[in-house]
């Protein structure tokens, strides 16, 4: 047997591991993960590594490889357990062990140390008053300065630039003095901040209690404790929008730092605002980091230098924050576990609750999942027991759920209304903007204009390298949303030459000009993807919404996805299923808890809610609902149509992407793939959807097919559908018609 063993782990050494033979007294003992004592290089320094990978198979000449010492039995690091845990990811998902390093590890470079200098007096100020006379009268002008200005400093420090640049102090004149022992130099690692425009307001901020518990979240807080101190299962909180998770997370934390434990709580990005931040802030103080895409790489490298040396015991962020370095962690909270940002659309494909769950295993923490719209899946899971499942099913202070009312905007189209506002809708925004209380409008697009279509002949202006439509924006320029491609509007149909050529104008933009133009004297601000690309976007206007600069805030699903604003009373949803139209077996899944969100958002203060979704499609279960919050409703509609029709969690699937340049040898490997599984499925357990293309069919010039694996057996996906990945896997290792074929698998389940 032998081991890959990686010896330098912090930043691309990464791809380079070595070999070494496992003596046969350690084989019942070796794990991945674990640390080792290895011979390295010619002189067989005696050092350690870490075990990446164990086989049979020998990289090259056995004569030549050497053997591990032993194992390291002192304390288990960090390091170790997070490569344990890579090992799962790559046996789960299918990729490559390094992609899995790479994924658990995020270091793909080094990042230099932040470090300030200081100068200080090493002697008293009374013998420094002495030096300092002496300088004086031998006209050292530049020690009198320095001098000078240390005396003059309560603690008798000076910044070392600051000396450099207004004192002109050079390395000439300071040196004697160090050598002297009359002053010294320190340098001192800085931390990069996480919190950028955040930080001095953060810092005023003194750690506080937080709001008391109600009796129902109590009851609550206690189920997870006891939880906690038995069985241990993943617990969900399935809360009514308003209804106080946050503050249930926030006492669940506070019991966890008492035992001298970590936590990690993800959110999704797009809700890691300025406003939750600084509610955590506030209760745990400097105990709380965050992570994002938007920090640079060596903010990003100081946060998780931070947690690994204990300097910060929560850790709130993205799917990526799973990954935290801390010692001893005890628990990994997920808000908000139905959204589809939780799930990687790379190598590996993982889903962040099943790596949060397995992790979670591995270091003996708790894992709590809180949404008021559960995902299918979770929820499917909380009634068969193997999750806990616990309720809030009152807004926080008693406060009422808003008064939701659809809207059929078939009947506002035979009215003669071509707005995208519905006259009721109109209505309730005057009265309101009378009021001087806050709209939010929600529509699930972004962009001027959705496509641009031909009205004669029905062409419509698609990306040269992808196969989508292009977006209309602003300055007459199509723009494809998936590579970026971007070309001049069309003047006159390129197919027939009719000059009636233009955009579906449902976009954000769109919106806001009819409503600037409908409410000229309302203050609008707008919120999209195109809004929010500076560093610092998202913050700017959520803030100064929440200051009630702006009368209506219009958006995308950024909107809507655990903000908290009070004075926000209606909010209006313009094109409710356009999700519906997903090519997807989760699309009502995504439209009732999109629009549960959405509605959410209003009443939250003292003032009730009211909230208007304009439909197409009015009847569908998913709206019909949303409208009455009614959960369950929807689950029950829900779960059967899965049965009925084989999806997750009633079925398990199984699904084989494949993309490459050249589509004939795409469809080839691909077919081959499934005649494959059809050879594999001796007992006829398995239903194959495919060869197809994705709904995107090519990207960035990469055709994209896709093979669908099902099986409705109970606890199969860790027997046989693992066992078809893997033994796919072999094929496409040894046949090497796949070389130019990039194979990723993701399970559902």
């Amino acid at each position: 047997m032998f081991a890959d063993v990686i010896v330098d782990i912090s930043h691309e050494k990464l791809d380079r591991s070595f070999q070494y033979r496992i003596p046969e007294h350690l084989q019942p003992k070796l794990q991945v993960g674990m640390t080792v004592w290895i011979p390295f290089g010619t002189a067989n320094r005696k050092i350690t590594g870490y075990v990446i990978n164990i086989t049979d198979k020998a990289a090259f000449d056995e004569q030549k490889t050497k053997d591990i010492l032993g194992i390291e039995t002192g304390i288990e690091t960090i390091e170790a357990r997070l490569i344990a845990l890579a090992s799962w990811i790559h046996q789960q998902y299918g990729s490559t062990m390094n992609q899995a390093l790479k994924t658990v590890l995020p270091v793909k470079a080094k990042v230099k140390e932040k470090q300030k200098k200081t100068i200080g007096l090493a002697v008293s100020k009374k013998q420094a008053e002495e030096y300092l006379k002496e300088a004086q009268k031998k006209h050292h002008k530049g020690r009198e300065r320095l001098l000078t200005a240390l005396l003059e400093e309560k603690d008798g420090r000076l910044d070392y630039s600051r000396a450099v640049k207004e004192l002109q102090v050079t390395r000439a004149m300071l040196s004697p003095l160090v050598k002297a022992g009359i002053l010294r130099v320190d340098t001192n690692r800085i931390y990069r901040g996480a919190f950028g425009e955040m930080t001095q307001d953060l810092i005023q901020s003194s750690p506080q209690n937080p709001q008391i518990p109600n009796d129902q979240q109590r009851q609550v807080i206690a189920g997870i404790r006891q939880e906690m101190s038995g069985k241990g299962r993943p617990c969900l909180i399935r809360g009514v929008t308003g209804s106080g998770k946050t503050l249930v997370y926030m006492e669940l934390i506070h019991k966890v730092l008492n035992d001298n434990r970590q936590v990690i709580m993800l959110i999704p990005e797009i809700a890691l605002t300025y406003q939750t931040v600084r509610r955590f802030y506030e209760y745990f103080g400097d105990k709380v980091s965050i992570l994002h895409s938007r920090l640079s790489q060596g903010e990003r490298y100081d946060q998780m230098e931070q947690a690994r040396q204990g300097r910060v015991q929560v850790m709130i962020g993205p799917r990526s924050a799973l990954f935290t370095p801390f010692p001893n962690l005890g628990m990994i909270i997920i808000d908000e576990e139905h959204e589809n940002s939780y799930k990687s659309e790379t190598m590996p494909r993982y889903h962040a609750r099943e790596v949060a769950i397995q992790r979670a295993k591995m270091e003996h923490a708790q894992v709590v999942l809180g949404s008021a719209t559960p995902s299918v899946d979770s929820f499917y899971k909380a009634k068969t027991g193997a999750y806990a499942l616990f309720h809030l099913s009152q807004r926080f202070g008693d406060r009422p759920l808003p008064k939701v009312e659809v809207i059929d905007l078939r009947q506002e189209l035979r009215d003669g209304n071509r707005s995208m506002i519905s006259r009721k809708l109109e209505e309730a925004i005057y009265q309101r903007l009378a009021r001087k209380e806050q709209v939010m409008l929600f529509l699930n697009r972004r962009g001027y204009a959705g496509f641009v279509s031909c009205r004669s002949c029905g062409f419509v202006a698609k990306c040269p390298h992808c196969d989508v439509s292009m977006s209309l924006h602003n300055h007459s320029r199509l723009v494809c949303h998936y590579c970026g491609y971007g070309q001049p509007a069309y003047e006159k149909c390129p197919a027939c030459g009719s000059p009636f050529i233009g955009g579906f104008k449902a976009g954000t933009q769109q919106i806001e000009k009819m409503v600037q133009k409908m409410f000229p004297q309302s203050r609008v601000l707008r919120m999209d993807f195109d809004t929010t690309r500076q560093k610092e976007g998202h913050t700017q206007i959520l803030e100064a919404f929440a200051r009630k600069e702006a009368d209506i805030l219009i958006g995308t699903q950024m909107i809507v996805k655990g903000h908290d604003f009070p004075d926000v009373t209606l909010v209006g949803v313009l094109a409710a299923d356009l999700s519906l139209n997903d090519s997807d077996y989760r699309s009502g899944e995504r439209t009732f808890q999109l629009l549960t969100q959405a509605v959410g958002r209003a009443g939250r203060g003292a003032m009730p809610g009211e909230a208007y979704i304009q439909t197409y499609q009015p009847e569908h279960y998913s709206i019909q609902s949303s409208v009455t919050q009614d959960y369950e409703a929807f689950y029950e509609e829900e779960i059967t149509y899965r049965s009925l029709m084989g999806y997750p969690p009633k079925a398990e699937m199984l699904a084989i992407f494949g993309g490459s340049l050249d589509e004939e040898l795409l469809d080839k490997g691909m077919n081959y793939l499934k005649e494959f599984i059809l050879m594999l499925d001796k007992k006829r357990q398995l239903q194959i959807v495919g060869p197809a293309p994705e709904v995107v069919g090519k990207v960035q010039d990469i055709y994209r097919r896709v093979i669908y694996v099902k099986y409705r057996g109970t606890g199969a996906k860790s027997r046989i559908l693992t066992a078809v990945k893997d033994r796919l896997e072999h094929y496409i290792e040894i046949n090497s018609g796949f070389r130019n074929i990039a194979i990723q698998f993701d399970f559902h389940v």
